[in-house]
């Protein structure tokens, strides 16, 4: 959507026009789910999270200020209910951790074990990193975002991310330290 378009919807939202919370919700709201979807694995989770985005953005409509793009806004909206929803719930669903196999020939059996072993135990440390520790996390390892990017996607500064990688990564080589050897 074009920056025009997207300050038309937001002067129509702001003069109450229900049709520009449509046309926004059409046009964002796959945006919104996959932001969410980040953090929380749980498809009907994640669209009920995502229409209260909307709802909140429709409740707050005379007092937004988008000063980046309107999809970042609606990003680090989406991304603060994710986070919301978390620390509210104290659930935290598992991460995939995959690890590519390094040998042609297939793994023996205990290699197997351990690799299996291994992936629960480093899914259990992120599982109890805090919510924005976890997130800066994820982004930064799962989804190769730079710190940059990191920290104008939540709208937190550079060296909060910095500070956040450098807590996760030890909170993680504390919890995994019976593994290390593995990687030796």
């Amino acid at each position: 959507m074009a920056k025009q378009q997207a300050e038309d919807i937001l002067n129509r939202l702001k003069s109450d026009d229900r049709t520009a919370l449509r046309d926004l919700f059409q046009e964002y709201y796959p945006l919104v789910c996959q932001s969410i979807h980040r953090f929380i694995r749980d498809h009907a989770t994640t669209e009920d999270l995502a229409q209260e985005v909307f709802l909140r953005f429709w409740e707050k409509r005379h007092s937004i200020q988008v000063t980046s793009s309107l999809p970042a806004y609606l990003r680090r909206m989406a991304m603060n209910e994710a986070l919301g929803y978390l620390r509210r719930n104290k659930r935290y669903e598992e991460d995939e951790f995959v690890a590519e196999n390094e040998t042609e020939a297939g793994p023996s059996a205990e290699e197997a074990y351990l690799h299996g072993e291994l992936q629960q135990n480093v899914a259990a440390a992120i599982q109890t990193l805090p919510p924005k520790c976890r997130a800066v996390f994820q982004l930064s390892r799962y989804e190769e975002l730079t710190y940059k990017e990191i920290a104008d996607q939540m709208g937190i500064s550079i060296k909060t991310v910095e500070n956040q990688m450098g807590k996760a990564l030890r909170i993680l080589r504390e919890r995994l330290q019976g593994y290390l050897h593995l990687f030796l």
